[in-house]
């Protein structure tokens, strides 16, 4: 499968033919799928005597604090003066000293002057071993040959905590749940492990509803930063005389995803480097929205980056 404008770019642009890449569109569709497939929100086909990850790192949770008779009787000072300012036609803003105020007084978060309550979004250890993470991708080699499988490996597993959580470690930048990424050879597992409950407190957010895989391969390309000097200009250009667009359409294609190219569409484009120095190539990319029902980043699409060098070292996250 390719994109049915991808010849007649590819013979305008000769230049682009070095930057495409394979990818696997998949295609999750409302399903059952069993353990031996490739899915969505499916059960993994996980070792009984192989330990279930938890997640340990502090995840963001809602608190709800009282104002001080103080902090209640400084916002009020604010907004009365603010009033007394306002005259038709002009600007209803408060000065520095008035917003230095109310940011102190909200102390990142937001107020609720009904109840007088300041709402805060803090980082909370979970208690004893942690919260069981829950799985959201299986994918067998077969359903992604592109993929760059290490040696003696058929089946990739992600799982993820159903929390956000903010800048986990080695995430800088990153907002959403943090992932555990699981490489193994389907044949040698042998007595399979049960799912663990759904933890409590999870978001609905980030439970994917079961989904089977309908994987089709394709040829990506990148987004403009990525392109040679000078490119992206000409082909937006050719582009735009046949009513067409680039970005996610001829490249950077978007959705449930392996490998292929990101998309940088919300913010400019960041070079992600493994800590070996090595500049990390796009594994997966989640969707929002759709069958799984996932909602990431504000229906964003949350992307895994590897290390080409090494797919054992630590995987980076980044939602677009």
């Amino acid at each position: 499968m390719t994109t049915p404008q991808l010849p007649a770019l590819l013979d305008a642009f000769p230049a682009l033919t070095p930057c495409l890449r394979t990818a696997t569109l998949l295609g999750p569709a409302p399903g059952t799928p069993g353990p031996h497939e490739s899915s969505v929100g499916g059960p993994p086909l996980w070792p009984a005597d192989e330990p279930w990850p938890h997640c340990r790192q502090p995840h963001l949770v809602h608190v709800r604090e009282a104002l001080t008779d103080a902090e209640r009787e400084e916002w009020q000072a604010v907004e009365r003066r603010r009033g007394q300012r306002h005259r038709p036609g002009d600007p209803h803003v408060l000065t520095a000293g008035e917003a230095a105020t109310q940011s102190r007084i909200m102390d990142g978060g937001s107020l609720d002057q009904v109840a007088w309550e300041r709402v805060r979004l803090v980082p909370r250890t979970p208690a004893g071993d942690g919260l069981p993470m829950v799985p959201v991708l299986q994918l067998r080699a077969a359903d992604a040959p592109a993929l760059d499988w290490p040696p003696g490996t058929d089946l990739l597993q992600l799982l993820w905590c159903p929390q956000d959580h903010a800048e986990p470690e080695g995430q800088p930048r990153y907002w959403g749940p943090v992932v555990e990424l699981r490489y193994r050879a389907a044949a040698d597992v042998g007595e399979t492990a049960p799912v663990p409950p759904v933890p409590g407190g999870a978001k609905d957010v980030y439970l994917p509803a079961p989904c089977r895989l309908d994987p089709a391969e394709v040829l990506d390309l990148p987004e403009q930063d990525e392109l040679p000097a000078g490119l992206y200009e000409r082909i937006e250009e050719w582009a735009e005389e046949r009513d067409l667009e680039y970005d996610r359409v001829l490249g950077c294609l978007p959705g449930w995803k392996a490998g292929g190219w990101p998309s940088w569409h919300l913010t400019d484009f960041t070079a992600l480097d493994c800590r070996c120095g090595a500049r990390m190539r796009l594994l997966l990319t989640l969707g929002s929205g759709g069958a799984p029902g996932l909602n990431v980043g504000r229906y964003g699409e949350l992307r895994v980056f590897r290390c080409p060098e090494d797919p054992h070292h630590p995987v980076r996250l980044n939602v677009q």
